[in-house]
């Protein structure tokens, strides 16, 4: 499990999150939405160490990772996976390569034993013919699965995804959160999803969390977000469906 306590984070004397608190269950897809410059990626940020809150905790299974020995800060980021919003591959390594990129760097584990890992992980997300392939080769989709296999390479307790549907068609995009969502499921991983796709909210979101101009504003899960008394939630919700229904 995942906690944050009280949350603070502001950058030139601007507010960015304001009393964030929440908590991420083992097995479940936990949702932050919002729109552009609510908070979204900062908490994200806060969440796996890239920024430090001026106030507030982050426990994972009751460990502080902002308030502990650099020791028991490693061992947490090693239980991490992370999708980053643009893939985030290197374009000169081979696919197969690029998922095996965190055992090279992280374990000791024999060469046979981190191809068969990675293959493993390939499979898992349907791309167990592309290993050799360098990224330029395959397409955005293929891509943000390759990611995936990446992020579960290391077989994480936690898993975030950031913007993870940015760039795709919405066939394409539903895909996508089907397997982050099984993969949670099947690997029982506390994942959390930073998005502002109502698809996604849908079709995955166990639990969300809205956060508006730093704050939370409502809490709750794909079912109940569509009776919300909310102002500000519900403008948004019309907002992304206004928007996705021009996009055709």
């Amino acid at each position: 499990m995942i906690e944050i306590k009280n949350i603070n984070k502001s950058f030139n004397g601007r507010d960015v999150l304001v009393g964030i608190s929440g908590s991420f269950k083992p097995g479940q897809t936990s949702l932050i939405i919002g729109g552009s410059g609510t908070g979204k990626s900062v908490l994200l940020k806060c969440m796996i160490g890239i920024v430090k809150p001026e106030k507030g905790e982050v426990l994972y299974d009751g460990r502080d990772f902002h308030n502990s020995a650099e020791e028991i800060r490693k061992a947490i980021r090693r239980e991490m996976g992370v999708l980053f919003q643009g893939g985030a591959l290197f374009d000169s390594k081979t696919v197969l390569n690029n998922v095996k990129f965190p055992l090279d760097m992280l374990t000791d584990m024999s060469e046979k034993e981190k191809i068969d890992r990675a293959e493993f992980c390939l499979q898992r997300v349907q791309l167990e013919n592309v290993g050799l392939r360098m990224p330029s080769e395959i397409s955005g989709g293929m891509k943000k699965r390759v990611g995936i296999a990446r992020a579960i390479v290391m077989n994480p307790k936690y898993l975030f995804c950031d913007e993870p549907n940015s760039g795709l068609d919405p066939l394409t995009s539903v895909k996508i959160d089907e397997l982050i969502k099984e993969i949670t499921q099947e690997f029982n991983i506390t994942t959390v999803v930073i998005t502002h796709d109502m698809n996604s909210v849908i079709g995955m979101g166990q639990k969300i969390m809205f956060l508006y101009k730093g704050k939370k504003l409502w809490e709750g899960d794909n079912f109940n977000i569509r009776t919300s008394e909310v102002e500000e939630l519900n403008e948004f919700i019309f907002a992304n469906k206004l928007l996705q229904e021009m996009r055709g």
